[in-house]
């Protein structure tokens, strides 16, 4: 066991001296950091964001690999949140339920049937992952997609079915749909999808979700859909209002800025919520982020002013693919895709050597990029870096 605990404090430290090294340029920094941005590279297939990021280098000009704010969380959110250091000392219970009852008021659901908090939505990925896969069941899923609740899926003895996207890069809703069987646990919706940006039509998904939920159970994540123009036009919650058997994720770490603070919840129908609470709860969530959530929570000003800086960097960037001669996916999220011209290793490769960190897929065949949209000064040294390898 100990020896157990050395490796894998190891590879931490390796992974921060990576990053940091990184910095030093020449031939000490390239030998230094080839090890574990191989490691990397050879596992971005079946590594989940979350295991990616923790063997990713630390240390970086520019953290543009995690699809994080680098622009929040919010002045009263952090106000809040070291006003409630003091009182930390207790159990937030209350708090956890005042927190639901603000998500609900706004969303029209009742806190008590209908909203499930946790630390973050990787514990309800989780617990969906071990309640939908019981018996060797199929779970459905876009390809690419975000792809953690899939891969634990597996591990607990589900059999994946990765549904390929359509010509323009979304998630292919009539094709999944064909794939629904007696033994399909859950088709899982990424909307606006990770890795691609894109989005699919409202209209389309809603009618999806009134056909397939009557067959199995749907589950809509909608990490980032705070950057689309009306969230409120495109979310599925009115499906779980309507009595469907759908399940609808949000998070507060992507355009609220809480990635480090863990907070998350899922609204759904009770018996859904009952099933899934044998799995995971809200006990997690720390009072410190409560607080800060309460104060975050539709903070339109802040959320606004998120959102405008971020369309400014993506301006930017897509301005930089253009001029080296690049298309990228018109993205609906804080990340972008395009098609590399070189090997994706070599290409993650030198550009974690330059301090820029980024992720890369297949895609039909071709290598592709995803690169996180972060402050203008991440973008330019992306910028500069690319434009030394382009």
């Amino acid at each position: 066991m100990s020896n157990e605990i050395n490796r894998r404090n190891w590879i931490k430290t390796s992974a921060m001296m990576a990053g940091g090294l990184a910095f030093l340029g020449g031939t000490a920094s390239q030998l230094a950091a080839a090890p574990i941005i191989k490691k990397l590279n050879q596992g971005e297939d079946v590594l989940t964001e979350e295991m990616f990021l923790r063997d990713a280098p630390i240390e970086l000009k520019a953290r543009l690999n995690a699809n994080e704010n680098p622009f929040g969380p919010s002045p009263a959110a952090k106000k809040a949140l070291m006003e409630s250091i003091d009182g930390s000392f207790r159990y937030p219970m209350k708090s956890i339920g005042d927190l639901a009852e603000k998500i609900a008021k706004y969303e029209g659901v009742s806190p008590y049937n209908n909203v499930m908090m946790a630390a973050g939505s990787t514990p309800l990925l989780m617990a969906a992952a071990m309640h939908y896969s019981e018996g060797g069941k199929e779970i459905i899923t876009g390809d690419p997609s975000y792809d953690d609740l899939p891969t634990r899926a597996v591990k607990f003895g589900a059999k994946w079915v990765k549904v390929p996207l359509t010509a323009d890069y979304k998630l292919d809703l009539d094709a999944m749909e064909a794939k629904v069987n007696s033994n399909t646990g859950l088709v899982y919706i990424c909307n606006p999808n990770n890795p691609t940006a894109t989005v699919v039509d409202s209209a389309k998904l809603k009618a999806f979700i009134e056909r397939v939920s009557k067959k199995t159970t749907v589950f809509v994540d909608e990490a980032y859909i705070n950057y689309l123009p009306d969230p409120d036009a495109v979310t599925m919650i009115g499906c779980v209002k309507a009595g469907q058997n759908v399940i609808v994720a949000r998070t507060f770490s992507k355009l609220y800025g809480f990635a480090g603070l863990r907070c998350g919840y899922i609204i759904t129908q009770p018996e859904i919520i009952g099933t899934l609470s044998k799995y995971a709860d809200g006990f997690g969530l720390s009072a410190p982020t409560i607080a800060a959530a309460m104060a975050a929570y539709q903070e339109k000003d802040f959320l606004q002013d998120a959102l405008k800086k971020t369309m400014a960097s993506k301006a930017y960037l897509y301005s930089v693919l253009k001029k080296e001669g690049y298309e990228y996916i018109p993205s609906s999220a804080n990340f972008v895709m395009f098609p590399l011209k070189m090997d994706r290793n070599k290409f993650s490769d030198e550009m974690y050597k330059r301090g820029v960190g980024i992720r890369t897929w297949k895609l039909n065949g071709k290598d592709y990029c995803r690169i996180s949209i972060g402050r203008m000064d991440e973008m330019e040294a992306f910028a500069d870096a690319f434009k030394q390898i382009s």
